[in-house]
């Protein structure tokens, strides 16, 4: 297996762009990734493109845009984790000798498939638990009051993550919303599903993010753009069966098991990370990754919480871009934002959020339990970043 590098990596602004299809969006960030890698878009080798909603060929349509339509281009879709998806195949294909260069790119646009629906978002037909009430804010439900009743934790705890990253957000110029929040206005919002009100949810968005991989050897002479020297140290995709999904909604065991892969593949242990970027669809969804991503020891996230640990200047920041709960989650996108965000960092290009002397950061995005039938499984996609100059 060799060494895999990013050159160039591309990102819209997420917000509701009702002008704009997925493939648009797929395209602008890709278009933005190939220049940043200071290469032309015809010395791509194969391409994925992870998205959720969309036709079966989004990737080709969008590819073939930059004039790389007659190559190996496949179309990925893995929940959430599809934008971790395409750059872990993307990966594979460059550690594994395939090729020497690639494009992986993650795009969404919920605002189209909710106008072609004319529904919204919806749970599929045979998706039992849906029928049933159990949607994603009543799954999460589900976890803050484990929170609550297993590890003491207050509303302000569980608000916490969304104080924190609408407070980073401010500094991020693609994020959806830039406001900060207090815990009084995060509170005052409507109510969900009980305890969860509106401002503790990630908002519906639009949005596309893409990446240039390739090996050391095209590194060392296309680096035009003269880029740090950026290593994916690790990358993982993990899935679970659908009962240990269920099982224990206050510990994630297939966040547990991908996150120990990354580590054990990177060869580090979790306090080596400088920063991370992770699933946050609901406030409380990131309190309770604590645990089993191992960022504290078992039992002791809300006196983390309390401690501040996973502020902008804490000792361990969390979603230093604004999270989902900022930015929106355009499904297929999130994965390659998350990755993205982590190479800004990564690169000392974050402005008003930027980790200082952040040199190891982990990418990490979560598929669905629900949405998908009575037997869905949840993914998760971790990918490990180091800078090795």
């Amino acid at each position: 297996m060799r060494d895999v590098y990013v050159l160039g990596i591309g990102q819209t602004k997420f917000g509701v762009f009702p002008q704009y299809t997925g493939v648009d969006l797929g395209v602008m960030a890709s278009v933005q990734a190939v220049k940043d890698a200071g290469i032309n878009a015809k010395e791509i080798q194969v391409a994925y493109a992870g998205y959720c909603r969309g036709a079966s060929t989004e990737g080709q349509m969008a590819f073939i845009r930059l004039g790389i339509g007659s190559l190996p281009i496949a179309n990925l879709n893995n929940a959430c984790a599809s934008g971790n998806t395409a750059v872990d195949m993307l990966y594979r294909d460059i550690a594994g000798g395939f090729c020497e260069v690639g494009l992986a790119a993650g795009f969404e646009s919920l605002t189209q498939a909710s106008k072609q629906s004319g529904k919204g978002l919806l749970a599929i037909k045979e998706d039992l638990g849906g029928m049933m009430g159990l949607t994603m804010p009543a799954f999460f439900s589900f976890v803050y009051q484990r929170l609550m009743d297993e590890r003491g934790a207050t509303m302000e705890d569980l608000c916490y993550p969304a104080v924190k990253n609408h407070y980073n957000a401010q500094f991020n110029p693609l994020a959806q919303y830039n406001k900060p929040l207090t815990y009084e206005e995060i509170m005052a919002s409507r109510v969900i599903v009980d305890p969860i009100t509106v401002l503790q949810c990630c908002p519906q968005s639009d949005g596309g993010a893409a990446m240039v991989l390739c090996s050391e050897d095209y590194f060392k002479k296309h680096n035009a753009n003269n880029h740090p020297k950026i290593r994916i140290a690790a990358s993982v995709i993990h899935s679970s069966g659908w009962l240990s999904a269920q099982k224990d909604p206050l510990f994630s065991q297939v966040n547990r098991e991908a996150a120990d892969r990354a580590y054990n593949m990177a060869g580090i242990e979790p306090k080596d990370l400088d920063f991370a970027e992770i699933h946050d669809a609901f406030s409380g969804e990131e309190v309770s990754a604590y645990e089993p991503m191992r960022f504290c020891p078992e039992g002791e996230c809300i006196k983390y919480v309390r401690e501040r640990h996973y502020d902008l200047n804490g000792k361990f920041p969390i979603n230093t871009s604004g999270g989902l709960l900022s930015l929106g989650h355009p499904l297929g996108a999130s994965g390659a934002r998350v990755n993205c965000e982590v190479v800004r960092q990564l690169r000392d290009q974050a402005g008003g959020y930027q980790v200082e002397g952040a040199r190891l950061g982990l990418a990490q995005m979560l598929g669905s339990v629900l949405f998908g039938g009575n037997e869905s499984a949840v993914v998760c996609g971790v990918q490990i970043l180091e800078k090795v100059q």
